[in-house]
């Protein structure tokens, strides 16, 4: 019984060697930069903007509904990041694949980093896994989207600039079965006051139900892009999560990308 269980496993992740090129020579490369020339002191980072799986791992074993739901990527957050990018005239640095492959916004070694089990769902291209598996996802995929990242906010530190790093994310309406109130969230760490203003600007609309720090709230062993690109340079950074059913359609997309650039124009005259 347990043989028969692991010969599926294996099956499932194609038995792809680690000494053998992760991404084909047809493949996007790692992550894309939109914008790359933008004058806003917004640097925007969209770390789930895709469900894209190597080849090379066979869709990590799930069917083609899993790969599209809400597990596998941020649902609506790749057009409301490029409209964003539009609108602010910000660089945009956005991952081409699926954060079931590695998951750029977490540490690496925690467990979500690269998920067994994402909410109620088994990744079977993710169970046993051997070290050179895990660190050739790391050397292929998290590492140059990180060190991209990290070499603009170098070079704009240098130059005397003081950019404002902020992630764009989306979340489900439903999480394990219960609803969330929440219309949008504001996540932040060091940078209360940026991100309470982001908070105060959208909760200028009444209708609006708006996260302090919810649905998700910023800690070092589960975010990446807060702690290390923001608050350990001392700079300002949040994460805007959007629930991802009002962004899910171009007239949802226009909407939030029009609100949202309202309010990161105002923090940016009360914090820039």
């Amino acid at each position: 019984m347990t043989s028969t269980k692991v010969i599926m496993r294996s099956e499932s992740r194609l038995q792809h060697d680690p000494s053998q090129p992760l991404l084909a020579i047809d493949e996007p490369p790692p992550y894309a930069v939109i914008n790359p020339d933008g004058a806003s002191p917004y640097l925007l980072l969209c770390e789930h903007a895709s469900n894209r799986i190597p080849r090379a791992l066979g869709e990590l074993g799930l069917p083609e509904a899993e790969r599209q739901r809400h597990i596998a990527w941020d649902i609506g957050v790749s057009a409301l990041s490029q409209h964003l990018s539009r609108a602010l005239d910000a660089p945009l640095f956005m991952t081409n694949y699926s954060r079931l492959v590695i998951d750029c916004n977490r540490p690496l070694g925690v467990p979500s980093a690269i998920p067994e089990i994402s909410e109620t769902t088994e990744i079977p291209g993710n169970l046993d896994l051997t070290d050179a598996e895990r660190q050739q996802r790391i050397d292929t995929l998290f590492t140059p989207f990180a060190d991209a990242v990290a070499r603009r906010l170098d070079h704009l530190q240098e130059e005397g600039k003081r950019p404002f790093v902020v992630g764009i994310h989306s979340f489900t309406p439903v999480y394990f079965g219960r609803q969330r109130p929440w219309h949008a969230g504001i996540l932040y760490g060091e940078a209360a006051g940026f991100g309470q203003t982001l908070i105060r600007e959208l909760q200028s609309e009444a209708t609006l139900t708006i996260g302090d720090n919810e649905p998700y709230n910023i800690h070092p062993d589960e975010d990446y892009t807060v702690p290390v690109h923001a608050d350990d340079r001392g700079l300002p950074g949040a994460l805007i999560e959007v629930r991802h059913d009002l962004i899910d359609t171009f007239s949802g997309v226009s909407e939030w990308g029009e609100r949202l650039t309202r309010c990161f124009e105002a923090a940016l005259k009360e914090h820039g």
